[in-house]
């Protein structure tokens, strides 16, 4: 291993990114990046035209032999290994139906997303859609596959699985890529109807029966499904893309879904760290959320969710009080809709004022607010069998009454480390905004630990982690992910967080002393601790309140500053509401703006 380096790709849907990874004296390192524009679409229509720019870009900055002969050059003077993720012409599109909305559809949504999947739509036989609606929906789809699950393990009920092999025969849905392509579809349903959607599907589909994903009520098994998921996308889905043919002949480890590698880097970081992990990749027109939660991988895609081509569906979904509520002036509803209006207009545009880039902030609060809402909701417990019930039922009255009892999984008082990337969170002008971005969205609960992702590189290292997760995990520590440093929310009852009495005193230990002092309800503080710097943080709740350790107990431990210092929120979780004068407060507090900038644009000289 010791003179081996990387040469790892992540095909964008816009962008094609390239890193190159190589030992040096301090371990394994970042060398440099290149990018390019991604050309698996018109006019191009070459995947490998764009990984070539960008390759090219990287042998610019390093002067390392990168390519050769037309193709990727593996050697001394070059790169050892070649790498590659993608979520190219928009990733892994696939077209779910289950019998039930609230149970076999939601796993397999889970199962769907976790395997890396956009979803296009589900159907379910619950969904209120008339036979004509899904017809049209399935012909208009154009997925890269269709996943097909319904019915519990010894369930009776299988003329679920005739109607929907019926649609999708007389559908014929068309694959995105290649004229010659057999539509791929999984069945993980009951195994009962196997043979029914083996007799009907198998001469107009490339059909895959593998195990069924719900098999009962309280029990889910998705890992089978995602295996074969990835299986197509591999061989069926990806080989029919232009261009990635060739790409697929020169890697050296097969190409892994964009989301599926930044799951495998979360996971090992989870798995090294023993903690619970949220992360959020927020862009123009879709946001993502991933957690790794009790070891346990999840993810979330929110479309229509997203800071450009999707902003003014995050004003719509939010509200304009709800986005206005972040912002420290005031603003009339039809200056917020004009703003959010000129994004959608010119969405590749950056804030030119104070003023727009609050406004930019306060929108993405709320973005990542109802793409967390949606991940929670998918995310959940699955609901106990009743009296031994639920294997032999099937019936849709049936599975109504166990998934009233499914709950959100996240606890967001076990969350300790908070990960964010995307525009708006990686490039702020000062890393503090990411910061308040991050607890104001997310409203974490005890101790959570801040941070950015610099360049979103989780992908790159997500597939390096399959090969050699330590080095994965080296790089991702010293070059990617930016530590914005520790933060404490307290939480508890409304009536205990006034702003004349005293919520929470603290205690810092330094090594060159100590700082203590206590907050008020509704105050934000920021102690300046430099980064990599380890104190002893005592906490101690008052009236009753909550700082992790339960009401009224102290926490105590040991913690590691990052570039923004240590921050203590004492404005509550159970009963937040920022206002104007609370929010600038906040904001002066830890340094995102200054006194000056923000009274000016209060007064309106931004």
């Amino acid at each position: 291993m010791k003179n081996d380096s990387f040469l790892l790709i992540d095909v964008g849907s816009t962008t094609t990114k390239a890193l190159l990874i190589a030992r040096q004296d301090s371990g394994y390192r970042l060398v440099q990046r290149g990018e390019a524009g991604t050309t698996v679409e018109a006019p191009a229509e070459d995947v490998m035209i764009g990984v070539r720019r960008a390759i090219a870009a990287l042998e610019n900055l390093t002067g390392c032999r990168l390519w050769q002969d037309d193709r990727v050059y593996l050697g001394p003077e070059g790169a050892n290994h070649f790498l590659a993720t993608s979520s190219a012409g928009g990733g892994l599109q696939v077209l779910v139906c289950g019998l039930a909305k609230r149970v076999t559809a939601e796993s397999a949504q889970r199962a769907a997303l976790g395997a890396g999947a956009i979803l296009l739509d589900v159907i379910s036989a619950d969904d209120q859609r008339t036979t004509f609606e899904r017809l049209e929906l399935i012909r208009q789809a154009r997925p890269d596959m269709v996943l097909l699950a319904g019915g519990i393990d010894g369930g009776e009920k299988v003329d679920f699985a005739l109607e929907f092999c019926d649609l999708l025969n007389s559908a014929k849905p068309a694959p995105r890529f290649g004229q010659t392509y057999t539509m791929p579809v999984i069945y993980a349903g009951n195994s009962k109807a196997a043979p029914l959607v083996q007799d009907t599907l198998q001469a107009g589909f490339d059909l895959s029966i593998v195990p069924n994903l719900r098999p009962s009520f309280s029990e889910e098994n998705l890992q089978p499904t995602r295996v074969q998921i990835h299986e197509l996308f591999l061989n069926h889905v990806m080989a029919q893309a232009p261009g990635y043919a060739a790409l697929l002949e020169q890697v050296t480890a097969p190409i892994l879904p964009t989301p599926v590698a930044v799951g495998k880097i979360m996971t090992h970081l989870a798995e090294q760290e023993e903690i619970n992990i949220l992360g959020v990749d927020i862009g123009g027109a879709t946001t993502d959320v991933f957690s790794v939660y009790d070891g346990q991988y999840h993810r979330t895609v929110s479309a229509n969710i997203g800071m450009s081509y999707s902003a003014g569906n995050v004003l719509m979904q939010a509200g304009v009080t709800n986005v206005a509520r972040w912002l420290p002036f005031s603003l009339s509803a039809q200056e917020l809709q004009d703003s959010v209006l000129h994004k959608m207009l010119y969405p590749t545009t950056v804030p030119a004022t104070l003023r727009d880039l609050m406004i930019e902030q306060a929108l993405a609060r709320e973005a990542l607010r109802l793409a967390l809402q949606q991940h929670n909701g998918l995310v959940v417990h699955l609901p106990d069998e009743q009296g031994g019930l639920g294997g032999p039922l099937s019936s849709l009255q049936s599975t109504s009454i166990f998934t009233s009892e499914a709950t959100g999984l996240l606890d967001m008082s076990r969350i300790e480390l908070i990960v964010g990337s995307g525009g708006v969170l990686s490039h702020t002008p000062r890393r503090a905004q990411a910061a308040l971005i991050l607890l104001d969205a997310f409203l974490p609960r005890g101790y959570s630990y801040l941070a950015v992702d610099s360049i979103f590189m989780m992908p790159h290292l997500g597939a390096l982690s399959d090969l050699y997760p330590e080095i994965a995990l080296e790089v991702l520590e010293k070059d990617c992910i930016i530590p914005l440093g520790p933060s404490f929310s307290l939480f508890g009852e409304k009536q205990a967080l006034t702003a004349d009495q005293a919520c929470l005193e603290y205690k810092v230990i330094t090594a060159s002393g100590v700082q203590q002092g206590s907050l008020v309800g509704g105050e934000v503080r920021l102690l300046p601790i430099a980064r990599d710097e380890e104190v002893d943080v005592i906490l101690t709740p008052l009236r009753g309140l909550d700082i992790g350790a339960g009401r009224g107990r102290v926490l105590q431990r040991k913690v590691k500053g990052g570039v923004v210092g240590l921050i203590l929120d004492a404005r509550g979780r159970d009963c937040f509401e920022p206002q104007m004068a609370q929010q600038a407060a906040a904001l002066a507090a830890v340094g995102a703006f200054t006194e000056h900038e923000l009274a000016a644009v209060m007064r309106g000289e931004d």
